[in-house]
């Protein structure tokens, strides 16, 4: 019988990881490459092991006697877009952002291209509410490398999405017929 070639272990897992380099103490590393011999683990796996154990464990909000860990909020927190996971961590946990997510989801909320509403009776110009359901996620996708390079002042906010700001279809005022006076 002729020999099959050996089929390739693991190897699925790493395809979908990603890799990140991490500064460990001297003392530290030591330590844990220990632990992981104990568990018969690679450090790789082990740091990954200890990761997911923390995050079943870490509160990501406490009240009173209760608490919801990181492992509780993953599946609303996760999403494959990186616009999608920017608004579900704006709604959900905005505490949790950094600076320049902020600032961001500062430009997000002022920018009514982004957000359902309506044009006010009394003043014409485009009303909307910051909420979940108001986000228009196909359109924060479709400019989301505008918002974060405007963001970092690697462009300006011109490069932003307009929206109509008064309502089309507003009666004309006398300001608006200025320019129709022959004198």
């Amino acid at each position: 019988m002729a020999d099959e070639p050996k089929k390739a272990r693991g190897g699925s897992r790493l395809a979908r990881s990603e890799i990140t380099t991490v500064r460990l103490d001297p003392k530290l590393r030591y330590l844990a490459e220990l632990a992981a011999r104990k568990q018969r683990r690679t450090l790789s796996s082990f740091v990954e092991w200890a990761i997911e154990d923390t995050l079943d464990r870490l509160p990501i909000r406490e009240w009173g006697q209760g608490a919801i860990t990181f492992r509780d909020r993953a599946e609303d927190l996760w999403d494959v877009d990186e616009a999608d996971r920017f608004a579900k961590l704006a709604f959900l946990f905005p505490e949790l952002m950094t600076h320049e997510e902020q600032i961001i989801w500062k430009l997000v909320c002022e920018n009514g291209y982004l957000w359902r509403g309506r044009y006010s009776k009394a003043t014409h110009e485009w009303e909307w509410n910051v909420e979940q359901g108001g986000l228009l996620l196909d359109r924060l996708r479709e400019h989301w490398a505008a918002f974060k390079a405007v963001a970092s002042q690697e462009q300006p906010a011109t490069e932003l999405p307009t929206w109509t700001k008064l309502d089309p279809k507003r009666p004309k005022t006398f300001e608006d017929m200025d320019d129709d006076i022959p004198f």
